[in-house]
C-alpha cells in the first residue's frame, strides 16, 4: 500500500511539473506585455506581424509605397518561439489579438484595414508628417 501511496505521490508531483512548464506564469506574461510596450516606444512605425499573413503583407506594402521602414516583428519566425504568448500581450495591451497590428509613435492605429484606410484618407501620412502638397502638382 505505502508503495502504491508512493507511486502517485510521485505521478502527482510529475503532472505538476508538466502543468508548471505549459501554463505560462504571471512574471512570463508581465516580460511579453513589456516587450510589447517597449518595442512601440521605441520605433517610429512597429507592425506585430506573421510572415505568411496576406493582411500583414498589405500593411507592410502600405509603408513599402510610403518609402518608410517599418520595424516589424514576425511572431511566426522568432526564435525564441514566443509569439503566441506576444499575442495575448497583444490583446491585453490593445484588446485584439489578431494580426497585423500597426502602432505609429506609440500609438496603436489597428489592423490591415485601419492602415489602408489611414493611408487613403491622408491620415497616415500626417502621423508620419509627410507632405503630401507635393503629390497635387
Amino acid at each position: 500500500m505505502a508503495a502504491i501511496v508512493r507511486r502517485i505521490g510521485v505521478m502527482a508531483v510529475a503532472a505538476l511539473a508538466v502543468v508548471a512548464l505549459l501554463v505560462p506564469s504571471d512574471a512570463s506574461d508581465a516580460k511579453k506585455l513589456a516587450f510589447v510596450e517597449t518595442t512601440v516606444k521605441k520605433h517610429e512605425i512597429v507592425i506585430f506581424s506573421k510572415s505568411y499573413c496576406p493582411y500583414c503583407r498589405r500593411a507592410k506594402g502600405v509603408f513599402k509605397e510610403l518609402e518608410k521602414e517599418p520595424y516589424v516583428v514576425e511572431l511566426d519566425q522568432r526564435g525564441t518561439y514566443d509569439g503566441s504568448e506576444i499575442q495575448d500581450a497583444l490583446s491585453e495591451f490593445v484588446g485584439r489579438r489578431t494580426v497585423p497590428q500597426v502602432f505609429i509613435h506609440g500609438k496603436h492605429l489597428g489592423g490591415s484595414d485601419d492602415t489602408v484606410e489611414a493611408y487613403e484618407s491622408g491620415k497616415l501620412q500626417t502621423l508620419l508628417g509627410i507632405d503630401t502638397t507635393e503629390d497635387l502638382r
